[in-house]
Formats: C-alpha cells, structure tokens, sequence
C-alpha cells in the first residue's frame, strides 16, 4: 500500500472514531444539600418571612447535565419559592464548563424555603445574603459533578395523564393541566441514572405558617423515585399559575396541612411517573439542540416595582421600569422544553404546548428567573378573584409578550428529531 493513500485511511479512520465519540449520547447527574444550619425563616410569598424552628425533610438542589454532538446543556431543579436570574447568573459565572445560556435554573415552588427574592419586611428583608452566596456555590458543584460524571446513556421520554388526587385549580378545579411529562437518563446497562418529572402544582401542602422548613411534597416524590430505582429524581414545575395547587383537600373540605399528606402526594406523583415511562421507548442516541433569547418585560406593577427595587438583590434595569431574562427552547429526542420564567396560567400553558413542535412538549416554569405570576392581558385585572396575580403580574402585557417571544423562537428553532 502507497504511503500517501494509508496515510489517507488512517486520518480518515480517526476523524470518523472523533466524529462518533462526539455525537455519542452522555448524561450525569449529582446534587446538594442546601438545608440552611441554623434553621432560616421561610417565605410563601410577597411579604414578611416566617420563622421556622424545625423541618421535615432537606432542601436539595439537584443537576442533570446532557450531551451529545459538542452540545451540552444542565437542568437544574432547586427547593426554593423561586430562583432570580441576579442569582442564576452567578451559579453560571461559576461553571466554565458550560455555556451560562445552557444552564437551566428552576425551582420546585415550595413555600417553605428561605426566601430568595429579598422581599420587603419591617426589618429590611428577611434574605440572608450570606446562605444565598452559599446555595449559589453548591448548585455550581452539583452542576461540575454532574458534568464530570458524563458517561455514555441513553433516554427514556413519556407523556401521559397523572391518575389519582394530586393536583387541582383552586379557582377552578378542572381548569389544569393533568399531564405529568417524564424524561430519564439510562446507563450503558439500562439503568437508570435520573428522572425529571415535569407537572403543574404548588408544593403547599404545609404552607409558611407551620414553622416548618421543607421542600413539600417534592421531598416525598424524590424519595420514592430513588425507592423505585429510578436513580436521582428532579422535579421541574410547569403552569401552575393561578392556582393549580396541590389536592391535600380533607372530606370536610379543609386543607390537610400535615407531612403525611405531603407523603402521600409526593409518592403517588412519583408512582405515577413512573408509570408513565415504564414502557417508553429507548432513545439510543437523542438528538440535543439548545436555543436561547433575551426578553424584556415592563414591570407596570406597583407592587413588583417596589420589589425590584428595594431587594438586596440587585435586580438590573429595574429603575427603568424593564426586567430582562432568558428564555430556551431545547430540542432533545422527539421532546421539545420550553422554559418560563414565572408562573404562567394554565390557559398560556396549554396553548404554548399546542404550538411547540415535539413529540413530548414541556414546559419549564420558573425556570431562568420567577418574576411571579404571568397572566393574558384579558385575565390581567378582569376578575376579583385575580386581584392577588394582577398584583404579583409585571404587568397586562407579561403573558402576550411571553407567548410571542415564545411563539418566536419555536418557529425559528428546528423539529426535535431523534
């Protein structure tokens, strides 16, 4: 054989072993513990924190970094009311190892975390700067670890109709999404390494007023999916807003505000995830994709005026009247995520669905930042029943200028394609 033609063969041989090691599928997954020591008061909401003298179970934040084809992109779920981005930003700075627009920050929405808005009291804020700095540091190690322990896996993705007393809409008890979405990370040998839930509802089941720190509902949940083999579990919210809360309605028709019926709820969503991606098929090789955009919002909203500008927080263009944040559409497998930075009703998040183009359509809320609720502006200030989310809107153009912006980016990204 002719040197110049082995020559040839041998760099042809090694670019096409290069070229398959890159597209090769890889996942990892690690998390934190974040529980504050001591106890931290715990916020539900715009307003005063609680105190907390104990607590059921640990607040975790937890990472599932994927990769395939040079692309790589982490999920992150946290055990917070919500995450700004004045904070997702420094975990970012924090992890060279992946482009800051492929990190997505989200939350659980328990209402029995620290706050982590910097919302207004008679002392000045109940924030703890310090614990925040501290929560940023670990979420930024989970995310390294996770992406350290890349390895070679496969996928798992599921839709379908979470059975059993859950989840219902407070001001309207059917008007909610039941779709529960599942997507989990195998290893080389099938098994499982990680499971994201994606669903609609509001860990309150204790509520703030208890003097309990807990992730709610979503501790329960994470506990069963490790029971059940289904590795590391994450749990992304969706539209929850206005009020798509958790079921923990008693025969008398009273709350059961207790941590056996977070037990309860929390393993039955897990069971029924589970469930649902039992049978699904295994994608072997999925296709990732990662678009990202920055959106403006005008902050109209007296009460969210105030917010911005008096946390400790720093919250950028606020005195300006603007807020600005990131929106990603990722493509990975025949499923398609969507994220949204605040708690969308269920209306824009059933239609933000039927315009996305997978085969599975997610939607991350609270994800990238949490800038309260986002309505339509036919909803916004309609009804008194809305009284509390128009005071906790930006503003009547938050939902229309989210499902353009929306709307944008779908057309302009491709079709998930495994």
């Amino acid at each position: 054989m002719k040197p110049i033609r082995k020559l040839t063969i041998v760099l042809l041989t090694t670019w096409l072993v290069h070229l398959n090691c890159q597209a090769e599928f890889r996942a990892g997954a690690a998390s934190r513990t974040v529980t504050p020591d001591p106890l931290l008061p715990v916020s539900g909401g715009v307003g005063p924190s609680e105190k907390a003298d104990r607590k059921l179970g640990e607040l975790v934040v937890r990472a599932l970094v994927l990769e395939n084809d040079g692309t790589r992109i982490a999920m992150v779920s946290s055990d917070f009311l919500g995450f700004p981005s004045v904070l997702g930003n420094k975990v970012r700075d924090l992890v060279p190892a992946i482009p800051g627009r492929n990190i997505l920050i989200g939350v659980t929405h328990t209402h029995s975390a620290p706050d982590c808005y910097g919302f207004p009291d008679k002392n000045g804020t109940s924030a703890d700067l310090k614990y925040l700095d501290s929560v940023c540091h670990k979420m930024a190690e989970a995310i390294h670890e996770a992406a350290e322990k890349l390895a070679p896996a496969r996928l798992k993705i599921a839709t379908g109709k979470a059975q059993g007393k859950i989840a219902y809409n407070a001001y309207a008890p059917e008007l909610y999404d039941h779709r529960c979405h599942v997507i989990q990370a195998l290893d080389a040998g099938g098994k499982p390494l990680a499971t994201l839930v994606n669903y609609a509802i509001h860990p309150e089941v204790l509520g703030p007023d208890q003097g309990i720190l807990s992730p709610d509902l979503v501790g329960p949940l994470y506990d069963r999916i490790q029971e059940q083999g289904g590795g590391l579990g994450l749990f992304m919210n969706s539209a929850q807003g206005g009020m798509v809360t958790a079921d923990c309605r008693g025969p008398n028709g009273k709350d059961i505000q207790t941590w056996d019926e977070c037990v309860r709820i929390g393993r039955l969503l897990a069971d029924e995830a589970l469930r649902i991606v039992q049978t699904a098929p295994v994608q072997a090789n999925p296709r990732l994709v990662c678009n990202s955009r920055m959106i403006e919002f005008p902050v109209d909203s007296p009460l969210m005026q105030m917010i911005l500008k008096s946390s400790p927080l720093g919250f950028g263009k606020a005195s300006d009247k603007t807020v600005a944040t990131q929106l990603n559409l990722v493509n990975v497998g025949n499923a398609q995520i969507l994220t949204i930075p605040g708690e969308a009703l269920p209306n824009i998040g059933f239609y933000l669905k039927r315009k996305m183009t997978g085969t599975h359509n997610l939607l991350f809320g609270l994800t990238n930042d949490a800038f309260g609720y986002m309505l339509a502006k036919e909803d916004w200030n309609s009804f008194e029943r809305y009284n509390y989310i128009t005071r906790t809107c930006l503003g009547e153009k938050t939902g229309e200028i989210l499902v353009n912006e929306a709307l944008k980016l779908i057309s302009e990204s491709p079709k998930p394609s495994l």
